[in-house]
């Protein structure tokens, strides 16, 4: 989800991609990304992301142009990709997913930044982000998405939409009959947290439940202590405002959960040692 602040109409932040503006540096740095990551994401990405890719001709081809890309979407799913400067204020994200447009940063990280930027680039938003939403099922929940947050922000409960986006969207993994795939944009996009999330044993691997979710606090600066598991690639929950509502106020009787906490009732896949951030919270002492 996004934080910036200013003005909630987003036509004020839709800008042309600029397609024309990239360098070839900048298309070799796509390229290099896209590589890589697919390559590490084989027998660990859900089908459907890959299926995703090769509609839509995301691949080593160099940066993609939205307008073609948009084409495929819009004829497929009804959707399509806008370019925007950066992170936008909620209420303006919440509007496009509610009308069926994606932002995306159209700006790509330099090559110094190959392995981290602190700010989504289009490789994250695109290629992370975009090939899902062929999926119709999870198009409709980004949809609903969209709408639910508008109606969260009217009832003080932006904080449990930011987390439901973050553990499902960005960090979710899903049960498939091959085992466990990823789903979310922030993993797919990342080498490093590919590998963590499904085989480190410093994390906890809990089945997805709704409340549970929006009641924990999540990581923004490193892997992901907990990662949240869907039933299936297409298991994503409903997001039904006659029953968003009323769970938004019964969770403001509850505590917070921290990120690395298992609580008694959860369903436990993997119950983490969390040796990961131990060790880096020592090294950092």
């Amino acid at each position: 989800m996004n934080s910036a602040t200013g003005s909630d109409d987003p036509r004020d932040y839709l800008l042309d991609q600029g397609y024309e503006n990239y360098t070839e540096t900048d298309h070799a740095t796509w390229n290099t990304l896209a590589r890589r990551q697919r390559d590490i994401l084989k027998g660990r990405i859900a089908d459907q992301f890959l299926d995703g890719l090769d509609r839509l001709g995301i691949g080593e081809e160099g940066i993609p142009d939205f307008r073609a890309m948009n084409q495929r979407l819009r004829a497929a799913i009804g959707w399509e990709v806008v370019a925007v400067p950066g992170l936008i204020p909620d209420l303006a994200f919440f509007r496009l997913l509610a009308d069926r447009k994606f932002p995306a940063g159209f700006w790509i990280r330099k090559p110094e930044q190959i392995d981290y930027i602190e700010e989504p680039d289009i490789f994250h938003d695109v290629f992370g982000h975009v090939p899902l939403i062929m999926q119709p099922i999870y198009a409709d929940y980004l949809e609903a998405y969209g709408k639910a947050g508008l109606v969260a922000a009217e009832h003080g409960a932006l904080k449990r939409l930011a987390r439901l986006y973050w553990y499902t969207v960005e960090f979710g993994l899903a049960q498939t009959p091959q085992g466990l795939r990823i789903v979310g944009a922030g993993i797919a996009s990342s080498p490093g947290e590919t590998v963590f999330s499904l085989e480190s044993p410093s994390s906890n691997r809990i089945g997805f439940d709704l409340a549970r979710v929006m009641r924990t606090l999540y990581r923004i600066d490193d892997y992901q202590e907990t990662y949240f598991v869907l039933d299936g690639v297409e298991a994503w929950p409903s997001l039904d405002l006659d029953r968003l509502i009323p769970l938004w106020k019964e969770l403001e009787a509850q505590e917070d959960i921290q990120p690395g906490e298992i609580q008694s009732e959860d369903r436990v896949l993997t119950n983490g040692d969390g040796s990961y951030h131990r060790d880096k919270a020592k090294s950092a002492a």
